[in-house]
């Protein structure tokens, strides 16, 4: 993917069919729209936005139809006192600039963590921190109208997983996908927000053949996209179908 040199976070269009949306996660606010071989269709500037460390990215239903959670929540060193989701309604892939975002900065109960992946699921966003499995963890973020002062993540549940990169969910609700470097993880949406869930259905994405895995994407029918960097080639996308139960 051309310019997407670091592909971190990746989400389907709701409102333009086989368009998908990604970005690095350094540099410029910018949202890459891209067709399912990768090949950009255009550039948007968030407006008023800014880039520590842009690690996800999410659509989902809001007032204006559809919007998108770009996920500031990178945290290598865990050094951030707070981290920032901004919302925007989904532009058009030649729209150039997004209108002026919402925006939430939040802070951990616990102390600042790593992460890349979120997911939003009806008044609520969810971020998976990056960590070693005996510390991941799945915090929720209460989605207030307009965004505004600082807010509270609390705390849904610990996973046995480690360095997860990337999440999403299924276009009907009820599966998340949770990625790491080399494996794909579902889960039953209501048992994963609920604080118990089960037994993921894995899928090895060794074969892949991916330099560093990163974004995941759900669509229709079991169809899942794959983002990542590119090792100083360009971001790589990938695409397999999955069969859930």
């Amino acid at each position: 993917m051309s310019g997407v040199a670091e592909a971190s976070g990746l989400t389907l269009s709701r409102r333009t069919p086989g368009l998908l949306w990604t970005h690095n996660d350094s540099g410029e606010p910018v949202l890459f729209a891209v067709d399912a071989a990768g090949t950009v269709k255009g550039r948007v500037q968030v407006t008023g936005a800014r880039v520590v460390d842009w690690e996800d990215i999410a659509v989902a239903p809001c007032t204006q139809g559809s919007c998108l959670y770009i996920a500031d929540i990178g945290d290598n060193h865990r050094s951030r006192r707070a981290i920032t989701i901004y919302r925007v309604p989904e532009p058009s892939a030649d729209q150039g600039a997004s209108e002026a975002p919402d925006v939430w900065n939040a802070a951990y109960p616990d102390g600042a963590h790593d992460a890349e992946g979120i997911f939003v699921s009806g008044s609520a966003l969810y971020i998976v921190t990056k960590d070693e499995s005996s510390a991941t963890a799945l915090y929720r973020l209460p989605l207030l109208p307009k965004g505004g002062r600082e807010a509270r993540l609390e705390l849904v549940s610990r996973l046995p997983l480690e360095h997860v990169t990337g999440a999403a969910m299924s276009p009907d609700g009820a599966w998340v996908a949770l990625r790491t470097n080399d494996a794909l993880l579902f889960y039953r949406t209501r048992d994963l927000i609920g604080g118990q869930p089960a037994a993921p259905q894995g899928v090895d994405l060794t074969a892949v053949g991916e330099p560093q895995g990163e974004g995941v994407a759900l669509g229709a029918d079991g169809q899942v996209y794959l983002a990542g960097e590119g090792g100083g080639r360009g971001g790589t996308l990938a695409a397999l179908r999955c069969t859930l139960r």
